[in-house]
Formats: structure tokens, sequence, C-alpha cells
């Protein structure tokens, strides 16, 4: 996994831990052009693929490839995010979500689009958080709502 994400542009990944079922999260450091990246990777794998870039815990951008080529985007901490000025236009919730259900079923998963909804509407203090409510969101095995009560 690490070859095929140094390929892709990741570079060397700070933590990888395995969930279930075949599915990792890998901490990188930084990451540009992740959407790109993205889709290398998920070409190069085989499998579909997710990736977030997050600033300063307040608020994320979420990047989503299938293998053969479908991709999706999103903002985490949509409130946060207009405080960093972006585009809110350009990651409307209602496609993020039609589309992010796509990539589960493509992914052969579970989706739950209650728990996508809140993980792309709602607000916490560490937007990591809501990326974590994403995954659970996806159903993904192995993932975990976080404790965060906020």
């Amino acid at each position: 996994m690490a070859e095929l994400a140094a390929s892709a542009g990741f570079g060397e990944p700070l933590e990888v831990r395995a969930i279930a079922d075949g599915w990792q999260v890998v901490e990188f450091g930084k990451a540009n052009e992740l959407g790109p990246m993205v889709s290398v990777l998920a070409q190069a794998t085989g499998t579909p693929t997710i990736a977030a870039m997050f600033l300063d815990s307040d608020c994320g951008f979420v990047h989503a490839a299938t293998p053969d080529g479908r991709s999706w985007e999103a903002l985490l901490d949509r409130a946060m995010c207009e405080e960093y000025e972006a585009p809110l236009d350009r990651f409307p919730v209602e496609r993020a979500v039609s589309d992010s259900l796509a990539w589960s079923a493509a992914a052969g998963l579970t989706p739950d689009q209650e728990v996508l909804t809140r993980a792309l509407t709602d607000s916490m203090t560490f937007a990591e958080s809501l990326f974590s409510v994403l995954l659970v969101g996806l159903g993904i095995p192995g993932s975990e709502l976080p404790n965060e009560t906020d």
C-alpha cells in the first residue's frame, strides 16, 4: 500500500491502521492535488478510495474515487470551511450525499444516508471526527462513530 500511495503522490505514510475486511486508514503528513491522487490510487489498487485533507482540524476537504474513474468531493464542517473562505457552492451537500451513496454501493457497502448527511452538514470540534462519521455513513467495516458530543 505504501508504495502505491507514494506512486500516486501521497508520500510516505505516517500511520497505517487496518480497520476490517481489507479496509485501511492511512495518515499522511501532506498531500497536494488530493483529487487526482485519489483517482490514481483507486485505479492502481483496483478498489474504491477516499481521502480527506484537514485545515487545522477545523474543516476538511474529502475526495473519493472508484477504479472506473467516478469521483466525488465534499466538505466537512461547512461552517468552518466558510470561515476559511472555501467555495461552498462548489460542494453542494445534496450532490455529495448522492455521489457518496453511489460510491458506497460501488464498493459493495451498505450506506446510511442519514449518517452521511449528518457527516456532511454537522459541525464538531475536530473535522477529523466528522470524517469518522462519514466513514460510518459510507458503511466502511470497522469504522466507528467518534465519542465527541458537541
